[in-house]
């Protein structure tokens, strides 16, 4: 019996306002890098996230990871748990939000090197993310993977509530 993958990760938002003045979110996510990736816009972002071993918590992985994909430390504040979510790879995948202002642009994403092209023997290096932006959940929906959708639907809907967060 195999035990499924478990990655973390850390949904940066910032709280906006609908065009009718309810509370809302926009959210900061990351394109995946690599050349599978290089020309796709629909279900090529992520939440910064990473896998991590049984003897690591999940909330540290969340941090561990940020701080590689972005190469920025974590922002202050107060954690809130989004929940974990199955993905279709079978990887369990659990997020937190995290209400913070960040500059994507000073974002400096860490590297992963893989053979390319297939077959070459060549190594080539790559960014883990390529580029981050703030997206509106309906941005974010249609541009996350799709197993990671859950977890903006999650941060809206405690972000309408007025929700309060959580340590983590």
């Amino acid at each position: 019996m195999s035990t499924a993958k478990r990655s973390a990760g850390l949904l940066l938002y910032r709280i906006t306002r609908t065009d009718g003045g309810e509370r809302d979110a926009e959210v900061l996510i990351g394109h995946m890098g690599g050349p599978f990736w290089a020309n796709q816009e629909t279900a090529a972002w992520s939440v910064p996230k990473g896998e991590y071993e049984p003897d690591e918590e999940p909330a540290a992985a969340a941090r561990r990871e940020f701080q590689e994909e972005l190469g920025l430390p974590v922002p202050e504040g107060q954690w809130v748990p989004l929940g974990e979510a199955r993905q279709s790879s079978g990887k369990i995948v659990t997020v937190w939000a995290l209400e913070a202002e960040l500059n994507p642009a000073l974002a400096v994403p860490g590297t992963f090197t893989m053979e390319w092209p297939r077959g070459s023997g060549a190594q080539q290096e790559f960014p883990e993310m390529d580029r981050f932006a703030w997206c509106t959940p309906d941005e974010a929906a249609e541009r996350l993977v799709a197993g990671q959708r859950v977890f903006v639907e999650r941060l809206r809907a405690h972000v309408r509530d007025g929700g309060a967060p959580s340590e983590a």
